[in-house]
């Protein structure tokens, strides 16, 4: 049942299909080609495309979150969609939120007419705040500093709203994109010689996804304090629960979105604990953008240039398995100095800047 937002906009509660293919797909194959269209208006890039399916497990409700999605549309013709995910963690306050709508429809009112429909999902859900991460186009004009006082915003229609609405800029992400045609071969590897002299009592494992039954439990650890010990500011963090059960599920929705993945990690040699992980992704195009996904040294290994050690290890390995692929996009918290600086030093430059928004309900 659509729902009436302004005299031609309609909200549309989205329905998923079993499969992308399904006959009764055409809704959700439009749903994922607006998605990309709006994406690519906002951003002037497309290495955030994906098929409907890879879209498909992202959306699908699981354990550990209920996921809601609505489809916008003006005249009858979809130009957006909005999207609810609620955390089960145990606690949890929280509900992560985003209205996507295409900016050749901005300023009719329609995100604000969508916004009390998502407040009220969450609060069906006993949520007490709002988040959402929102990239915004690039920017001369004045901007908009995060409480943290680290990084920057533009102020601009997207800020506005959220400002209007009762959202506090909480984080800034940067995103950052390394050459792998440029000098990054030589940098990368002077660097990696150094991280191994500094990682004296520490060795090198990689694998592609399935990650090895050996290695689950130590894996769900360490995506586990991804949760509690990556910088997050004044956002509500969940403590995530991960188990070896989780990761092999995380890791059949890569299957399904037809990626690969690499998992590099630190292990202490000592003790055999797993130490410190980053994650590289592409996938199905092997010519496309390369993600860096999440990195992190656990708390009580740091100060032995680990994350440097895996970034650099897992760089390496990647020029094999897609050599095609010529560019590396991560994001990193604009207070995550000791990542930054190994990005800096790697060849990665800035190329936009993502929002970290707050809103508590009253």
């Amino acid at each position: 049942m659509s729902i009436v937002l302004t005299e031609d906009a309609t909200l549309h509660p989205l329905v998923l299909p079993a499969r992308a293919d399904a006959t009764n797909a055409g809704e959700f194959r439009e749903l994922a080609r607006v998605r990309n269209d709006v994406y690519r208006a906002i951003t002037g890039r497309d290495e955030q495309d994906l098929e409907p399916e890879a879209l498909l497990p992202l959306l699908r409700s699981r354990p550990e979150r209920t996921t809601i999605v609505w489809a916008v549309r003006v005249a009858g013709e979809m130009v957006g969609r909005a999207v609810v995910d609620v955390p089960h963690e145990e606690g949890s306050r929280t509900a992560i939120a985003s209205i996507e709508i295409h900016p050749r429809v901005w300023g009719r009112g329609i995100g604000s007419a969508v916004l009390p429909h998502i407040e009220s999902v969450a609060r069906q859900h006993g949520r007490t705040v709002i988040q959402n991460w929102t990239e915004q186009p690039a920017s001369s004009g004045e901007r908009i500093t995060a409480r943290t006082g680290h990084g920057s915003v533009p102020d601009d229609h997207v800020s506005r709203f959220l400002l209007r609405h009762g959202f506090s800029l909480e984080q800034v992400y940067r995103v950052s994109r390394l050459d792998l045609d440029g000098p990054a071969a030589g940098r990368s590897t002077a660097l990696h010689d150094d991280a191994v002299r500094a990682a004296a009592g520490y060795r090198v494992l990689q694998w592609e996804v399935p990650t090895p039954p050996e290695h689950l439990d130590g894996y769900a650890w360490l995506k586990s304090r991804m949760s509690t010990d990556a910088p997050s500011a004044g956002l509500e963090a969940d403590e995530e629960r991960w188990d070896a059960e989780r990761v092999v599920a995380g890791e059949k929705r890569i299957a399904e979105m037809r990626q690969r993945m690499l998992v590099t990690v630190a292990q202490h040699v000592d003790s055999g604990e797993l130490a410190a992980f980053t994650e590289i992704g592409i996938g199905p195009d092997m010519t496309a953008t390369t993600h860096q996904h999440d990195t992190l040294v656990l708390r009580e290994h740091r100060g032995h240039r680990l994350g440097q050690l895996v970034k650099c290890a897992a760089l390496a390995t990647w020029r094999e398995i897609a050599p095609q692929s010529r560019t590396v996009i991560t994001y990193n918290a604009e207070e995550n100095r000791p990542m930054l600086s190994i990005n800096e030093a790697l060849g990665f430059d800035a190329i936009a800047y993502e929002g970290a928004w707050r809103k508590d309900l009253s």
